[in-house]
């Protein structure tokens, strides 16, 4: 009827609706966070960088002698989109723009801390530009840039870049230069606020500048751009998935109630003993420490091909676990199940982790034939949740992941498997690691071992 009424007026009553079409174009419209002339709204915290402005830009100039600086919005903002653009000089500098983060007031003498979520800024080789960190916590890389290769062509070098940070709800996905570089969903941090990165530098970067320009926020009417289906999700919501998440095909291995879908190396049902489901995780209990002698290792019920495994493992003292893949039980063995393992182990109290040969029993190795990186920012405190994953093409090339940070990798089959399998215990066991398809195993090694949010999505 009104519809009708306004076409049939004609347009002067167009008049009387611009209130509605201004207000319909306000929520969809971007507002300057920064006017180009002043500092107004924002404040310096943390260190003693210099920020000027140059040409309606913000200049950040990197100090000697004085902590990561920020230049942080006076206001908390909750749900947003934001866009700016940034240059960087060098590359053995970093920057960063923080999202829904807090201050310390007490941190850095009395000049605040800022902690909470970054959108890394990083020009070096390792090219994580565009990744997710979390800046004055223990939490670190929540989204390095491995986990999404190719996020990792998206930066370029001395000239101007377009960043797009989308945080809508407990979601968190970031665009540069027209590419997804991450996409996390996190269970703290809805509002806080933002801030721009000066970092902290050895003396040979002093001068180094990072700029800012065209800061524009948009806080109502917000939609997320749409995702590309092979680009992976940081899901930390315990046993959870995202609508994307199933659209792209990730299904849940263990879902968060019972045993279903899993059964024991030797038998049709799960365990008896040595295992339980509490709490939403899935636990092998504490039994004497030895290999697969209380209530034995545990399968998937389904075989798998080609796949994108990822899952949470919590380690106590001491302990020693594992997740094998491709799995078949044709050896029959009276210990654990034989096959390709992902080690998790405590390094430090574990004996495990000085046998072998150069390592290759540490966490996350390709157990007793490949060792991982030695990043030490990859493997967290014991007792607290890791984030491990396995990826097998169709092509049969593998990758072990442990937090976000690539750990490894290799080819099933090729010639360089082969011989290292050849110098290995897996060498009596004929064509150790190739079987076209086998099942997924959590091990029992007698020590205490969590499970959670364990996914898999079959890759073709």
């Amino acid at each position: 009827m009104k519809r009708n009424f306004l076409m049939a007026i004609g347009c002067s009553m167009l008049l009387f609706a611009s209130p509605i079409f201004a207000q319909k174009k306000s929520q969809n419209t971007f507002t300057p966070l920064f006017d180009g002339k002043t500092f107004e709204g924002w404040r310096v915290l943390g260190g003693n960088a210099k920020y000027s402005i140059e040409d309606g830009v913000i200049v950040g100039e990197m100090t000697k002698g004085t902590p990561n600086s920020f230049l942080a919005t006076d206001k908390e903002y909750g749900d947003f989109i934001l866009e700016l653009e940034f240059k960087i000089e060098g590359t053995e500098t970093n920057s960063g723009v923080q999202i829904r983060s807090h201050i310390n007031p007490q941190g850095n003498k009395g000049r605040g801390r800022v902690f909470g979520k970054q959108v890394e800024i990083d020009p070096s080789e390792r090219a994580w530009c565009g990744g997710l960190y979390e800046e004055g916590t223990d939490r670190s890389w929540i989204y390095p840039l491995g986990l999404y290769e190719p996020a990792q062509k998206a930066f370029k070098a001395d000239q101007f870049n377009k960043l797009r940070i989308e945080a809508i709800g407990d979601e968190v996905h970031v665009w540069m230069n027209d590419q997804p570089t991450a996409a996390v969903i996190d269970t703290i941090d809805r509002k806080g606020i933002i801030a721009l990165q000066v970092h902290s530098i050895p003396e040979r970067l002093n001068g180094k500048k990072v700029y800012f320009k065209n800061i524009n926020i948009k806080t109502e009417a917000l939609s997320f751009t749409k995702l590309p289906k092979d680009m992976f999700i940081v899901n930390l919501k315990k046993n959870n998935l995202s609508p994307d998440e199933k659209k792209s095909g990730v299904k849940l291995l263990f879902n968060g109630v019972n045993n279903n879908g899993w059964r024991s190396i030797d038998a049709a049902h799960f365990p008896k003993k040595g295992w339980q489901v509490k709490d939403g995780e899935i636990m092998v209990l504490k039994s004497d420490g030895g290999e697969a002698t209380n209530g034995r290792d545990i399968i998937t019920e389904k075989q798998y091909r080609a796949f994108d495994l990822s899952f949470e493992f919590q380690l106590t003292p001491g302990a020693n676990s594992g997740v094998k893949y491709f799995v078949t039980l044709k050896e029959q063995t009276k210990g654990s199940a034989i096959g390709l393992e992902y080690q998790i182990l405590d390094n430090e109290k574990h004996p495990d982790a000085k046998m072998g040969k150069d390592g290759n029993r540490t966490m996350a190795s390709l157990y007793d034939l490949i060792t991982s990186s030695r990043d030490g920012r990859a493997p967290r405190e014991i007792g607290e949740w890791n984030r491990g994953r396995i990826v097998v093409t169709p092509d049969n090339q593998v990758t072990h992941y442990l937090n976000g940070i690539k750990m490894l990798t290799y080819k099933r089959g090729s010639a360089d498997f082969k011989k290292i399998v050849s110098g290995s215990k897996y060498k009596d066991w004929p064509n150790f690691g190739e079987a076209e398809k086998g099942h997924i195993l959590l091990q029992d090694h007698g020590d205490a071992v969590r499970f959670r949010s364990i996914k898999i999505k079959e890759l073709k």
